[in-house]
């Protein structure tokens, strides 16, 4: 089943043919004259040219040919299709289930002489139950052990180390200082000769602690940290807590939030680029009603309205490889509009992941 991804227009106005080449799979649903009526007697008819499938379709051989003798190559087979045909006062609108192909050209042009206005969703058409992207193994699933339970994962896909996984070599230091220690313990007064002191009944009960402090655990004294190498150790550990933690929430145009969870360690994603991105979509009760985890990425062109508001600001910025979590206020989203999945007015969350920039 076809789950509707963002909402599609396109106004095509007489004398004027319109080229459209669709980022994702495009579903037509409604064909309508427009607010300004230019001939309420005539008819207005919308049709399409495409490009037949297979025309031109040739194995490895044949492309190597054509391109040593550009002169043997065939023209492409078009085709063209009337979509409908429209009235003033009769037909003025209507509905049909057209969907046009992802990276194809498809020109629409008007015979008549009113302005017709097409509407329709992008969409997606893979079936929830079968991954006809399985043998493609280009890029990594998304990590995606925050997801809700109601979205079933392989816990083969998950990066889970075992309960024993690098824990073995630390038990077996531990045993073999038991080892060492219960063989061959030096005594005090042995360590303190190494360091040049006097003996116990000479030392304050203070200077006996910190020798005892200084001890390894062998038994032999060893220097005290320098504060170098003390405040460098509270630093990396600080360092690595606030990672973990990831980023604060940051507020950006239009009240969308984001929180990097991990920040990437590529190039960053500016207006114009095309981004490649695995996804996970939630409402405010946490029910997933999108989700890109495998197979072909979903690709769009940064800022250039190609998706909701919300994406075009909170994925600015993102550098390869990193996660972010956007929180996106309806005015960002949807707004008051309702469509599959989705209630008007929602509030949507994204968990996102950048993969590639070109």
């Amino acid at each position: 089943m076809a789950v509707a991804v963002a909402l599609w227009s396109l106004t095509v106005t007489p004398g004027d043919p319109t080229v459209i080449t669709p980022p994702a799979d495009l579903r037509i649903t409604n064909v309508a004259l427009g607010d300004q009526i230019a001939d309420e007697s005539s008819r207005t008819t919308i049709k399409v040219t495409y490009r037949t499938p297979g025309a031109s379709a040739g194995d490895g051989e044949d492309d190597e040919v054509d391109e040593v003798d550009e002169e043997s190559e065939k023209p492409e087979e078009l085709s063209t299709a009337v979509l409908c045909s429209l009235t003033f006062g009769k037909i003025e609108q209507t509905t049909v289930n057209v969907v046009l192909s992802e990276d194809e050209e498809y020109l629409f042009e008007v015979v008549g002489k009113n302005t017709v206005h097409l509407t329709g969703n992008y969409i997606d058409q893979r079936p929830p139950d079968q991954d006809p992207y399985s043998d493609e193994e280009s890029e990594d699933d998304f990590d995606l052990r925050d997801v809700s339970s109601d979205v079933e994962i392989n816990p083969d896909e998950l990066d889970i180390p075992s309960d024993n996984e690098g824990r073995f070599e630390e038990i077996v230091e531990e045993k073999e200082a038991s080892k060492k220690d219960s063989k061959k313990r030096p005594r005090e007064s042995d360590a303190m000769d190494t360091q040049g002191a006097e003996p116990d009944e000479k030392l304050s009960k203070s200077q006996k602690k910190k020798l005892k402090k200084l001890k390894g655990t062998n038994g032999e004294a060893v220097d005290a940290p320098s504060p170098e190498k003390s405040d460098k150790t509270k630093g990396d550990k600080k360092e690595k807590k606030e990672k973990a933690k990831g980023s604060e929430p940051k507020t950006l145009q239009g009240g969308v939030v984001v929180v990097d969870h991990k920040v990437g360690t590529g190039p960053s994603a500016k207006s114009g680029n095309m981004v490649s991105m695995r996804y996970v979509g939630k409402l405010q009760n946490g029910k997933v009603f999108d989700q890109n985890i495998k197979g072909t990425p979903f690709k769009f062109r940064l800022g250039k309205g190609k998706v909701i508001k919300g994406w075009d600001v909170g994925v600015a910025g993102m550098q390869v490889g990193g996660e972010r979590l956007l929180t996106i206020p309806a005015p960002m989203a949807y707004g008051s509009q309702a469509i599959s999945g989705i209630p008007a007015n929602s509030t949507l969350t994204f968990e996102v992941k950048l993969l590639e920039i070109k």
